[in-house]
């Protein structure tokens, strides 16, 4: 039976966030098919306001006839609540980060994700359907005991980044010498941003001497590690490295815009939305191939195997200097950005859904 309404639950609806973007995309999609569709939410970022209702009203609004979507977080209220109520509950799956990441700086959250990956277990009896945004990710939910499984991908709404460029960004970035080399990302451990810089001091010891390196991404919350970093940053001696903290799109896009190369040697992704982003705006992408980046990659740009700061450094130098090389990756970055853009997110959603349904139906 269809059901009436198909809500969402979520422990925080962030700005810019890619999981907030995807929940939105959700709406969308439910309400444009006649469904009644909430997204509901323990915290809203001030810029998103008006966009979810509160996490309380979720029990007046679900009921036998309504379906719960429920972004798996981590010591959220919303995690209690969904577990406890009877209503189906497709759950979908972010990933958690693993806990070792977080020991010698945020050993607060390494003690919330060791337990947020034990209550992921959990959660496999409760849901009639477990969805993860990468087949990385689905597995993992395989792994912890949900059945049935499936792969709805972050949807990415591209005419966001139709947008103007921050003028004022612009003009802070214009007239470098040099190339500018890019990372988009929280600043956190599992992103090994140290690595990052240690690769650009070799960039700028061994390639270009008169380089930059833009590191946009909030660090609220990881002073500690950030501290780390800049104490990296000065024992290396790398010159020019510009920590932005959060930016608003309008500063996002022109960071892109004023950058020639983007660089990710994130150890652990769930998906890695920058990376596409990062393609769709013609910059050659060089990222480790951990987690689920490989599969983000899908062939396109340049997935290393090989962390050294000296072979990632040639390998940069390589994609900024011949045009021949630079051209090719870039090619195959366009057939993977194609392929992104050409996934039919409302098929894939209204396919598991029912197969959400038919589950429920199974268990009752």
């Amino acid at each position: 039976m269809k059901p009436r309404a198909i809500h969402q639950v979520l422990a925080a609806l962030a700005y810019g966030d890619a999981i907030g973007n995807e929940a939105l995309a959700i709406r969308g999609h439910l309400k444009s098919r006649g469904y009644e569709s909430d997204i509901f939410a323990e915290k809203v970022h001030p810029q998103m306001a008006g966009l979810a209702r509160p996490l309380s009203e979720y029990e007046g609004a679900a009921g036998a006839d309504t379906l719960c979507m429920f972004h798996f977080s981590i010591g959220s209220a919303a995690s209690s609540l969904v577990f406890h109520r009877a209503d189906p509950l497709i759950c979908v799956y972010h990933n958690i980060t693993p806990p070792e990441f977080f020991f010698p700086f945020h050993p607060h959250l390494a003690r919330l994700c060791y337990h947020g990956r034990r209550e992921l277990k959990a959660f496999a009896a409760r849901s009639v359907l477990g969805l993860g945004v990468s087949e990385f990710n689905r597995k993992e939910l395989e792994a912890a005991g949900f059945k049935p499984t499936g792969v709805l991908p972050i949807v990415v709404d591209w005419s966001r980044y139709d947008e103007a460029p921050s003028p004022v960004m612009l003009e802070r970035l214009a007239g470098f010498p040099g190339p500018t080399l890019l990372f988009v990302g929280r600043i956190v451990p599992n992103k090994k941003i140290e690595d990052l810089i240690a690769t650009f001091a070799a960039f700028q010891r061994h390639h270009a001497p008169k380089s930059r390196l833009l590191l946009v991404g909030d660090s609220v919350g990881h002073e500690r590690y950030l501290r780390r970093l800049l104490e990296t940053v000065h024992d290396l001696r790398a010159r020019n490295v510009v920590f932005t903290g959060q930016v608003t799109q309008a500063d996002l896009i022109a960071a892109y815009r004023s950058s020639q190369a983007f660089v990710c040697l994130s150890e652990h992704e769930g998906f890695c939305v920058p990376l596409l982003e990062a393609m769709h705006f013609g910059l050659p992408v060089l990222a480790y191939d951990a987690a689920a980046v490989g599969e983000t990659m899908n062939g396109g740009g340049i997935l290393l195997e090989d962390k050294d700061p000296r072979f990632v450094a040639a390998a940069l130098d390589r994609v900024l200097t011949d045009h021949a090389f630079r051209s090719a990756v870039l090619k195959s970055q366009a057939r993977t950005l194609a392929a992104a853009k050409a996934t039919d997110f409302g098929r894939l959603l209204e396919a598991h859904i029912a197969t959400a349904l038919e589950s429920a139906v199974a268990r009752a």
